[in-house]
């Protein structure tokens, strides 16, 4: 931040606190006004976060605090895959990698500053799906299993680089319907495009 060298530690530290909170709640919102689903736009069952290159928590927004709770072993988990490189997405929902229950899926991606070949940042967010299959609609069902409860995604690129990946995209494209549901291919796309500007 320009000019804020000559600022006391505790000052600094406030700034840069309010930036990066303010770019989690700005995911959050970018997130709620494009979804189709009601699930996200109406009953806000989502949630955001910023996470340093290790995966430790920057900055979160005031979202649903059991996703929040255990989002950061979900980041763990997605940086298994790396190296990462501008464009990659991974997308999970395991509840053994950091997941809670299945219809809440986790996309990670990483943020890279200008002229760096590694991540500095990685983003979040984590958003609740109508259905992804299972013994019972809307995959709720009393299950003794997980398995009973839908499908289960351990991390996986739904992305490398400009492109989608075509395995990852065939394996969900039961759960990526268009209109219905917060499709992880429909929240990867509002990913890329960024924040609207506002006014």
């Amino acid at each position: 931040m320009k000019g804020s060298r000559g600022l006391p530690p505790a000052v600094r530290l406030a700034l840069y606190r309010g930036l990066f909170s303010a770019c989690a709640e700005e995911m959050g919102v970018t997130l709620m006004r494009a979804a189709y689903s009601p699930n996200i736009k109406e009953r806000l069952d989502f949630s955001c976060a910023v996470f340093d290159s290790a995966a430790r928590l920057v900055a979160q927004a005031a979202h649903i605090p059991v996703h929040l709770g255990s989002m950061p072993r979900a980041v763990l988990a997605a940086l298994e895959l790396g190296p990462f490189a501008p464009g990659d997405a991974v997308l999970l929902n395991d509840p053994y990698r950091g997941g809670t229950h299945l219809p809440d899926l986790t996309l990670v991606s990483p943020v890279f500053l200008p002229r760096r070949r590694t991540p500095d940042f990685f983003v979040a967010s984590r958003a609740h799906h109508a259905d992804v299959g299972g013994a019972a609609p809307g995959s709720m069902p009393l299950a003794r299993e997980v398995y009973e409860e839908g499908f289960r995604i351990p991390p996986v690129f739904l992305a490398r680089g400009a492109g989608w990946c075509p395995m990852c995209c065939r394996s969900c494209s039961p759960m990526c319907e268009p209109r219905k549901s917060a499709a992880p291919i429909s929240r990867l796309s509002w990913a890329r495009k960024g924040p609207e500007p506002s006014g």
